[in-house]
């Protein structure tokens, strides 16, 4: 079983900081009171309080319950029973163990099934970890400093040298993206995730190309991503996949990002593309 100590939470519990103040961190940033966490976990304010103050531990029954009420992360779930004195529940099996086999080839044949359209499977610091062929068509002409082995789709897409360039809305599907990482990095407090951030938003946001056609008068049903290619304009929406109830850090971790076609137009060319 593998611990990360270098997450912040995991470095609390293991400096001493004790499981009290690590809940009352996370009820607060939920926005909860001690009485309507103690309604959803079935117990008392009363018991709470004390909890959080330190004038009682919680069995380790109490700190899963806890911790599943206020969607703790499973990797912050860990951190929360080391803090309480309690072995880590769950493992971190790496996502090449033989182990998780049948999983890498169940999202392998996934995101394979979904082509022509593009989709791929991100780890929680926007590592690719596979991609199908409606990806790679995308990143045509992207340099290899940026497809080498473990590409960084954030940087994919917002590098100078990436897919910005071609991305014929950016500013929004730039916002889109960030305001994304900052929801991760506000649930999860990676500073691995941060120091992403950090790189990705200073990146220069290159020009519209010049005679770029103004939008297709499509009703669209959520922010498309349009990005050229070829000299078409294709048309997207993204919706992300995780797993339910994962046991395993891991695969907590893990995203399927589909991209679907936005218009009749994008999905024809995919097609035909596809021959």
């Amino acid at each position: 079983m593998t611990i990360a100590a270098s997450d912040p939470a995991v470095s609390a519990a293991v400096t001493g900081q004790g499981v009290g103040p690590l809940l009352r961190a996370w009820r607060e940033r939920r926005r909860l009171s001690q009485l309507e966490l103690a309604l959803r976990a079935d117990s008392s304010a009363r018991h709470i309080s004390f909890v959080e103050t330190g004038r009682s531990r919680p069995s380790e029954e109490m700190v899963l319950r806890l911790a599943e009420r206020l969607d703790v992360p499973v990797r912050e779930r860990n951190a929360l029973l080391l803090a309480a004195g309690y072995a880590p529940r769950f493992r971190q099996t790496p996502l090449q163990d033989p182990a998780l086999d049948a999983l890498r080839a169940g999202m392998e044949r996934l995101i394979r099934c979904y082509e022509p359209y593009p989709a791929l499977v991100v780890d929680a610091g926007y590592t690719v970890v596979a991609a199908n062929r409606g990806i790679a068509m995308l990143l045509e002409g992207v340099p290899e400093s940026l497809t080498a082995p473990a590409p960084n789709a954030m940087r994919l897409t917002l590098h100078p040298e990436g897919l910005a360039p071609r991305i014929r809305n950016l500013r929004e599907w730039r916002g889109h993206l960030l305001a994304q990482m900052e929801r991760e990095i506000a649930l999860h407090r990676s500073d691995r995730l941060r120091v992403l951030y950090e790189e990705v938003a200073a990146y220069p946001v290159p020009e519209e190309p010049p005679g770029a056609e103004p939008a297709e008068p499509v009703p669209y049903f959520a922010l498309p991503l349009r990005i050229e290619h070829a000299g078409r304009t294709l048309s997207f929406v993204s919706s992300i996949s995780t797993f339910n109830t994962p046991m395993d850090v891991t695969v907590a971790e893990l995203a399927i990002e589909t991209f679907l076609p936005a218009d009749p137009a994008t999905a024809k060319y995919l097609h035909t593309m596809a021959g």
